[in-house]
């Protein structure tokens, strides 16, 4: 794996899709009100949590999986649509059964389970795409 040969232009623009993809996700427009239930947290108890801190380290921790990802398309042969069914691939076979297989050992709900792996699913399957498309 040649670092070289990467498109990390690529690799900024699915973070950043990544990552926009979490906020709606997790926001009062989708699943934000459910995931607060699910996790026992109250709007005032978000309020709290020191965003400065959560939204950097988050922001790091998209770029290190969408790089991971990009290391895996990094092949001429791969395009769209490819990238599009790897990444759901990944946030589906690996990524959401992992979180899956530790929530079942937590007790967590099946709507904790389906609301975060949802989230990985799309996120992976679309940066795939772009990772894939944008050679």
């Amino acid at each position: 794996m040649d670092p070289s040969t990467v498109n990390w232009l690529a690799v900024i623009v699915s973070t950043i899709a990544f990552y926009v993809i979490g906020g709606l996700w997790y926001s009062p427009v989708l699943f934000g009100k459910i995931w607060m239930k699910e996790v026992n947290m109250k709007p005032e108890d978000a309020k709290k949590a020191n965003m400065a801190k959560i939204m950097p380290l988050t922001f790091l921790l998209s770029i290190v999986m969408v790089t991971n990802l990009a290391f895996f398309l990094n092949d001429p042969k791969i395009d769209a649509s490819s990238g599009a069914i790897y990444g759901f691939l990944t946030g589906f076979g690996w990524v959401s059964m992992a979180i899956i297989l530790t929530a079942l050992y937590e007790m967590k709900s099946w709507r904790y389970m389906l609301i975060h792996a949802g989230y990985m699913i799309i996120g992976f399957t679309l940066s795939g795409l772009i990772l894939g498309a944008w050679k």
